[in-house]
C-alpha cells in the first residue's frame, strides 16, 4: 500500500457519512506476534478495511522480495501525511486518547505543524473500562462533530479492541490507531531521528528511552517469538491461513 492508495480510499469512504466507519489497521511484529496467540486480534486485523505495514522491515521485505510498491504507515506517518492532505481535501480530525494533558497538546502541536488543520474535538478516557452511559456519551458526541478522522491512541491492542467494537455504533469516519503517536505530539516521548527510523531501528531508540520497562518485553520477547514464527512460515512448517483454534 501506498500514501495515494490510502487517500484514495478515504475519499471514497467519507462520500457516505451515513455508513458504517472503517478501520486502517498497521501492522508491526508485536501486533503479529500477539495475533498468534489471540484469536479475536487476528480476526479484527483480517477484517480491517486496509492494511498497512508499520515495522520498517516490513516495508522493505515487500519492497526487495515481494516486489511490491509500499509506504511505511507507521502512526506518525499516517497523521502527517494525512494532516498534510487534508489542506487540500478539508479533512476534519477527532483525537481520542492519551492522558488530559497530553491530547491537548498533541492538539496545540499539529495546529502548530499544520494551521489548516480542523480538529472539531478530543478526549482524554479514564485509565479503566467505560461504563454504557460513558460509552454512549463518546459514541454520540462524535457522532454529532462528524469528523472523517478519528485518531485512537489507546496503545496496542486496546485501541484496535476499540475501533472494532465501536464501526457500527460511529458512523461515516475512518479509524486511524495512533499508539505512541499520543505521546510523540503531546510531547511526553522523544520521537527518533529521522535518519534512525529509516534505518528500520526506531525500536531500538525507544528501547533506550523512558519507556524502557514497559517497551522491553515488546521489544524482546515478541520480536523473538515473531522472528521464529515466521522463519516456520518461509520453511512452510506453518501456515498462518489456517484460523487460530
Amino acid at each position: 500500500m501506498t500514501y495515494s492508495n490510502l487517500f484514495e480510499k478515504v475519499d471514497k469512504w467519507l462520500g457516505d457519512k451515513t455508513a458504517r466507519s472503517h478501520h486502517v489497521a498497521v501492522i508491526n511484529a508485536f501486533c503479529a506476534a500477539m495475533a498468534i496467540k489471540d484469536a479475536k486480534l487476528k480476526r479484527i486485523y483480517t477484517e480491517a478495511d486496509l492494511i498497512g505495514p508499520d515495522g520498517r522491515p516490513f516495508v522493505y521485505w515487500l519492497r526487495l522480495f515481494l516486489k511490491r510498491p509500499c509506504d511505511q504507515f507507521d502512526a506518525s506517518s499516517i497523521i502527517i501525511e494525512l494532516a498534510r492532505e487534508s489542506k487540500e481535501k478539508l479533512y476534519s480530525f477527532y483525537l481520542f486518547g492519551g492522558a488530559p494533558d497530553v491530547v491537548i497538546k498533541m492538539k496545540k502541536k499539529l495546529e502548530q505543524l499544520y494551521p489548516h488543520i480542523r480538529i472539531v474535538g478530543y478526549h482524554s478516557p479514564p485509565f479503566r473500562e467505560l461504563t454504557l452511559e460513558e460509552d454512549q456519551a463518546i459514541c454520540d458526541e462524535i457522532n454529532r462533530l462528524e469528523p472523517d478522522i478519528v485518531c485512537v491512541g489507546l496503545g496496542t491492542p486496546k485501541q484496535d479492541y476499540w475501533i472494532y467494537e465501536h464501526k457500527e455504533k460511529i458512523r461515516g469516519t475512518v479509524f486511524i490507531p495512533c499508539g505512541a503517536i499520543f505521546d510523540f505530539f503531546g510531547g511526553r516521548v522523544k520521537r527518533a531521528p529521522r535518519v534512525v527510523t529509516k534505518s528500520g531501528f526506531e525500536w531500538l531508540y525507544r528501547l533506550c528511552g523512558r519507556d524502557f520497562k514497559r517497551l522491553w518485553h515488546r521489544y524482546t520477547v515478541m520480536n523473538v517469538i515473531f522472528l521464529w514464527n515466521f522463519i516456520l512460515q518461509l520453511a512452510r512448517v506453518k501456515n498462518f491461513d489456517k484460523p487460530n483454534r
